[in-house]
């Protein structure tokens, strides 16, 4: 018989994450820490337009994105 009274019966707690997502992200966060110390390394490997190119695409996770402005100066 479904549970029609919108009460929720068993299971986890609203918000307890699953145990083995909190294993996988666990695992993954170790190895992107391991990467992000070795990228330097890594990218002096590289031929210089491919890690320009790199650099371009990790520049927004690094700096935020500045908005154009525009200055009126005096004109009216």
């Amino acid at each position: 018989m479904a549970n029609n009274t919108g009460k929720k019966f068993g299971g986890r707690e609203k918000g307890t994450p699953n145990v083995l997502t909190k294993e996988v992200r666990a695992v993954l966060k170790a190895v992107v820490f391991e990467e992000v110390a070795l990228i330097q390394d890594h990218l002096k490997e590289l031929d210089p337009k491919i890690r320009l190119q790199i650099l371009i695409k990790l520049l927004p996770y690094v700096f935020t994105k500045l908005e154009n402005l525009q200055y009126n100066f005096g004109k009216t």
